[in-house]
């Protein structure tokens, strides 16, 4: 396991580079721009020992001085305008990088089981996709190319003094080695937190997103103060634990960029000696402390640079953890169903993914719906419907067993293309936060404005939508705070309508829908689904009296099957399900007439 993470630090940054084609090249190009802005930058400190040198003895001409102020002004222009690209270039691959990754992390999960996105929570995820990948751009377009053209100039600097005179060189180490340990031991404390550092970080963000999206529920039942002091627990401990780690790390950092870049400390008292010994000149004495000078700023870079660097590297470690989420195995030939008959055979399933048994949900499903046939599942809470709903749409795969669509495992259709067949309404609908025209036009892209109208007018949406400030124009996160539970639903029912897909998957999708509504929201539902082939989970069982097959399913097992008469006569749980919902409606009707 060592072996292969080492394996792959190794190679996390051709992995991040991966993801924005033609990075690699572009990001070479900011380097390169990059190193000749910083070696132009010490073509002035030159130009000015010229200057002072032929001053000192003497002789310093008008000509002299304008000759090497221009060459010093052109490199300073260099400088700017090579800066100036390599900055441009390197953002515009931080940037698309930023875009590979964020839409590679969303087909992640688009493409994964819905199991495995369930174990991340929204703050999580938020924190990947916003946060944390966000966090990349600041080192990918400053210290990739900066960095590296800090780590040249002392070079060359180095190198210039060893010209000048190689004791003034060595002299500029002096301090260098104590730096490098303090500067290895900032690493080392860093390294072990930073691990912790982003766990921490990571449930503060999905503690602050629980509590803005459980406020409504926070303020209905008092528990503000509980609720409150959970989020700001978070936040304390986050804190804590960042200052903690600073302190463990303050001394050695503040040693490592005291020492690291002190080469004055050696270069102006070596050079102050080697001019009173005549072996060195007051110019080259003031070149070869520009020079030391430039290598302070690029040392206290290069310890700046480093601690992105890393952030980077471990942000990038992280984000591979997600991206590394089985998807749906997609098949090598994708075979079409010509017919659109659902069957499931010895279906078994657990959410944990094991073949442990005491963990499955579904125990040995058998069920057929024939093409344009009207099934209903019903049963106690907890009992598999949803489930089964779910498997036929494959959010999941089965553990065992299979699910065909007209003799066609579900597992030999492409994830698109059985989307394409599938249409799946909830009782939890989500609207984009788009207009109401758009979310509807969801269902099928390519219909016209007047198809959207017609599919809204079937689900019962276009009038309550005309009354909306912009009607169709209008944003559904504006009007979200407007709709009912039934309202967003018909929404949801209308994308569907809009959609026209064979198979029609109805989990509860008219549990919020007023009764006025709901009659003639089961005309439409009925006459457009008219020929498909129908799926409909349902509580209300007065709703699908009229299904071809009633389905009774109980603790993950089929208890019976037939139609309303058939059940009525031979299922005892099905007729204690009826008189218990004949039971609510009367007693709701009581209950109406005595108050």
């Amino acid at each position: 396991m060592n072996e292969e993470m080492t394996k792959e630090e190794k190679k996390w940054f051709g992995t991040l580079l991966s993801y924005a084609k033609g990075s690699g090249g572009r990001l070479g190009a900011s380097v390169l721009f990059s190193m000749i802005s910083l070696l132009s930058g010490i073509v002035p400190y030159y130009c000015v020992y010229r200057i002072l040198d032929r001053f000192i003895f003497g002789s310093l001409e008008k000509d002299f001085v304008l000759q090497w102020s221009l060459i010093a002004f052109i490199a300073y222009l260099v400088k700017v305008v090579c800066f100036g690209i390599s900055t441009a270039i390197s953002h515009y691959v931080a940037f698309h990088v930023l875009e590979g990754l964020r839409l590679k992390v969303a087909d992640t999960f688009l493409k994964a089981p819905l199991g495995k996105v369930y174990e991340h929570s929204i703050g999580e995820i938020k924190g990947v996709i916003v946060d944390k990948i966000e966090d990349i751009e600041p080192p990918l377009a400053h210290v990739v190319p900066e960095g590296a053209g800090h780590i040249l100039l002392p070079i060359v600097c180095f190198a210039a003094l060893a010209f000048v005179d190689i004791r003034v060189a060595l002299a500029a180490l002096l301090a260098l080695p104590l730096g490098l340990v303090f500067m290895m031991l900032t690493f080392k404390l860093s390294g072990e937190n930073m691990t912790k550092y982003q766990e921490a970080n990571a449930h503060m963000s999905s503690m602050i997103v629980e509590y803005v999206e459980g406020i409504e529920v926070i303020k209905a039942f008092g528990r503000a103060g509980v609720s409150y002091e959970k989020f700001a627990g978070a936040i304390r401990d986050y804190r804590d634990f960042v200052i903690e780690w600073l302190e463990s790390t303050w001394v050695t950092m503040k040693l490592a960029f005291a020492f690291m870049p002190a080469t004055l400390l050696g270069v102006v008292p070596v050079s102050i000696l080697l001019v009173g010994k005549g072996s060195m000149t007051v110019s080259e004495m003031a070149l070869s402390v520009m020079l030391a000078m430039s290598m302070v700023i690029s040392m206290a870079k290069i310890e700046i640079f480093s601690n992105g660097l890393r952030q980077m590297q471990y942000t990038v470690l992280e984000i591979q953890k997600l991206l590394k989420i089985k998807s749906l195995p997609e098949p090598a030939t994708e075979k079409l169903p010509e017919r659109y008959s659902i069957e499931l055979r010895d279906v078994h399933f657990s959410y944990d993914d094991t073949d442990d048994k005491d963990s499955e949900v579904l125990h040995g499903i058998d069920l057929t719906m024939e093409q344009g046939s009207f099934t209903a599942l019903v049963g106690p809470s907890g009992g598999g419907k949803s489930t089964v709903a779910k498997l036929i749409a494959r959010f999941w795969d089965v553990n065992s067993g299979s699910i065909s669509i007209g003799g066609v495992d579900i597992r030999n259709l492409g994830v698109a293309a059985l989307a394409d067949i599938v249409s799946f309404v909830t009782q939890d609908n989500f609207l984009f936060s788009r207009s109401l025209m758009e979310n509807i036009r969801l269902g099928n892209p390519k219909a016209t404005d007047e198809e959207v109208i017609s599919a809204a007018k079937a689900a019962c949406c276009d009038e309550f939508i005309r009354k909306l400030p912009d009607g169709y124009g209008t944003s559904a996160g504006e009007a979200g705070k407007r709709l009912s539970g039934g309202e967003r639903q018909r929404i949801a029912i209308a994308r569907m309508m809009l959609k026209n897909a064979p198979i029609v998957i109805l989990d509860e999708a008219t549990a919020f829908t007023d009764p006025e509504n709901e009659t003639k929201l089961q005309e439409s539902i009925a006459n457009l689904t008219r020929g498909k082939t129908l799926l409909v989970i349902a509580h209300r069982l007065s709703t699908i009296k009229k299904a071809d097959q009633i389905v009774v399913l109980n603790n993950g097992r089929i208890e019976a099957r037939g139609t309303q008469e058939e059940l009525m006569e031979s299922s005892p749980l099905y007729q204690r399900m009826w008189q218990a919902h004949i039971g609510a409606r009367n007693w709701a009707a009581g209950s109406a007439k005595e108050a």
